[in-house]
């Protein structure tokens, strides 16, 4: 691994106020909870970073003493087994704050699927400023709210769901994953690999590519190139992830 992947380019955030206000990431983050008149010391608080595909970014294990907001790009969270399996517990993209369930080490790794970038906030910083604006403290509660029920989910998901009921609630989420409105997109990328999603779903990456490939023959899905998929029949591709067909 090369020294541009281990150690992330850090920009320090002088002038941050003209960053934060243009930052495509605040409308879908908790960041928007700071009024505009403020957005300098959101900027203060945080350093920026950006990493390439392939770095890891948070290291299980590792002393749990930053927090992160993912401005661009995405990522897969994982844990590692003792044998060295990893199993992948979720995607993160725009918006998404990383680090808020942690005790003193982190409890995942975060690995750069494409270019990421991130603004880092340290716990103190990060006090600091839940404790001048309750209302980002809230909208920390209700991702950390979301995270829980994204790992129940998950056990769902990996417990008692079939592989094609697997296949399709994977789909279902990814076609959710950072939305403003309330709907959901017919058509969307899939950054990650066939065996990323595999790993994600607890299944082969035989199994992945079968069940995506039978999908598309039902006309519940449409595969135009490697990445983009298309939802053609949302209401059934739901019965089927809600184990109704």
């Amino acid at each position: 691994m090369n020294a541009f992947q281990t150690r992330p380019l850090v920009l320090q955030p002088r002038g941050a106020i003209e960053p934060c206000s243009r930052c495509d990431a605040r409308s879908r983050s908790v960041c928007n909870a700071i009024p505009d008149t403020e957005l300098r010391r959101l900027g203060e608080a945080a350093t920026t970073h950006t990493v390439a595909s392939g770095s890891t970014f948070v290291t299980e294990g590792e002393p749990a003493s930053a927090f992160f907001n993912i401005t661009g790009g995405s990522a897969k969270l994982y844990k590692l087994l003792p044998d060295g399996r990893r199993q992948i517990t979720g995607f993160v993209g725009v918006g998404h704050f990383l680090g808020l369930a942690v005790s003193a080490t982190y409890a995942f790794s975060a690995e750069a699927i494409e270019h990421v970038r991130y603004c880092r906030f340290s716990r103190a910083k990060l006090r600091a400023l839940l404790d001048d604006f309750p209302a980002m403290e809230k909208r920390l509660l209700q991702v950390a709210s979301n995270e829980l029920v994204a790992a129940q989910e998950q056990m769902l998901l990996l417990g008692r769901k079939t592989a094609r009921e697997r296949v399709a609630s994977f789909l279902l989420a990814q076609s959710r994953l950072g939305v403003i409105c309330q709907t959901p997109r017919v058509q969307f990328a899939l950054p990650m690999t066939r065996g990323d999603i595999a790993d994600y779903v607890g299944l082969t990456i035989e199994t992945v590519s079968r069940t995506l490939t039978k999908l598309r023959s039902d006309g519940l899905v449409d595969i135009p190139n490697a990445t983009d998929i298309v939802i053609c029949n949302r209401p059934a591709m739901e019965r089927i992830a809600e184990g109704m067909t």
